[in-house]
């Protein structure tokens, strides 16, 4: 997690610091400890390095494998997030993936992605991070119109994310990704697909639609709920998705989770790891975590999250070697809670033996496939369990957070 951007935008209520200078050393030496210390104390065979990221959401849960002995140990994949990691050097990014390959096992094909700002990804610099051993981009374009971008407090115009995009393409050939936000006030349904659609002619690798959340706190927020901007209609955003999921898979991509779309394979294993339950660590301000403390003795999957603020993070990890705030040991039914809410945000959603290795003995079918909540789903044509698991039909998947409270009352009362 870099913490650090150049200005707030609108919208964001995320962790991250608008400061005047950032001692970018003293940040890379806590960054280099800090991954070191956690991936001693995780000691798993296979698992995430995860944020250096600054996504805060669920994460893995078998506690039944032991990691195997002797070393090395073997990282899957590697998220610099934020913030705006990209207003890091390429030096410092260098120096966490030297650390993570020096305390573990970094495999030359394990996927690297960087999040980037247009604003912050000309072409000399993408190049940088390149050499630094970055291999996947994910840039933050959130719209190609200037007015748009402009009520969102974005930083870029359009001229520069397409330039961004381009060099990207450029240097990461198939492994581009690109953020857009829907749903802004005052944006109408053929904006929308007229941006989505300029958008596909820069990139059609990887996509991420987000809908715009309104967040306490936030400019954008305030001016909304103060009435100087319109409250946009749900039946409006609920068309803006179904749309633009016709266009994608038009146009040839899988719709493989619930915001994330993809062509010619070009999925994000990181973001997958988290969906299929695997164990990461969270590295950086804020960061969040997921995995088993076998090195000081632990046995159970915990939820831990750092510190959030920079300075005093630092602070922690110079005199403990990690900022580690909060950690949770999450009890087994919060571990299938998290299986469940995360699993069927895919169109795989929750196969047989994944289930397994969290719950051996309470099958999918023993949970799902009763009488209740989720057998009415099945009849409903929103649900499916079958010889591959328990997944959300194409029609569900739109409804998953209306789905989802039902699903978890009949898993708590098994």
């Amino acid at each position: 997690q870099w913490p650090y951007c150049r200005k707030r935008c609108s919208y964001c209520n995320f962790n991250k610091y608008v400061v005047p200078a950032v001692d970018e050393a003293a940040v890379r030496a806590c960054l280099v400890r800090e991954a070191r210390t956690l991936l001693h104390l995780s000691q798993v065979q296979r698992w995430v390095l995860g944020e250096v990221s600054g996504w805060g959401g669920a994460g893995p849960f078998g506690t039944c494998l032991q990691p195997p002995h002797p070393l090395p140990y073997s990282v899957t994949s590697v998220f610099f997030g934020g913030g705006t990691p990209s207003l890091a050097s390429p030096r410092t990014i260098a120096a966490v993936l030297e650390a993570v390959a020096g305390a573990a096992h970094l495999p030359a094909g394990a996927e690297v992605t960087l999040e980037a700002n247009p604003g912050s990804a000309g072409t000399p610099r993408l190049a940088g991070f390149r050499e630094a051993g970055v291999n996947r981009l994910s840039i933050g374009v959130q719209s190609l119109d200037d007015a748009e971008l402009r009520l969102l407090g974005r930083e870029h115009t359009a001229a520069e994310a397409r330039g961004a995009v381009e060099a990207a393409r450029g240097l990461f050939p198939g492994r581009t990704s690109i953020d857009l936000l829907f749903g802004l006030p005052g944006q109408s349904r053929d904006a929308w697909t007229w941006g989505l659609e300029a958008a596909l002619g820069l990139c059609d690798d990887h996509v991420s639609l987000y809908q715009l959340t309104l967040e306490r706190g936030t400019a954008l927020a305030a001016q909304v709920w103060g009435g100087a901007l319109p409250v946009p209609p749900q039946d409006l955003l609920a068309d803006m998705y179904q749309t633009a999921r016709a266009v994608l898979v038009a146009a040839g991509f899988r719709h493989y989770e619930v915001s994330n779309f993809a062509r010619k394979g070009a999925l994000s294993t990181h973001n997958l790891s988290y969906w299929r339950a695997e164990q990461y660590i969270g590295v950086g301000p804020g960061a969040h975590g997921r995995f088993v403390p076998w090195g000081e003795g632990g046995r159970s999957r915990e939820a831990r999250v750092q510190t959030l603020e920079p300075d005093a993070w630092m602070r922690e990890v110079q005199s403990r070697g990690h900022g580690t705030r909060r950690r949770v040991v999450l009890s087994p039914l919060e571990q299938l809670e998290e299986v469940l809410a995360l699993g069927l945000r895919t169109d795989e959603g929750i196969t047989h033996e994944r289930w397994g290795q969290f719950s051996p003995h309470l099958s999918l079918e023993a949970v799902f496939g009763v009488p209740g909540e989720a057998k009415d789903l099945q009849q409903q044509g929103w649900l499916v369990l079958d010889g591959g698991g328990l997944r959300c039909s194409w029609e569900g998947l739109a409804l998953l957070d209306s789905l989802l409270p039902d699903l978890l009352c009949q898993l708590q009362h098994r």
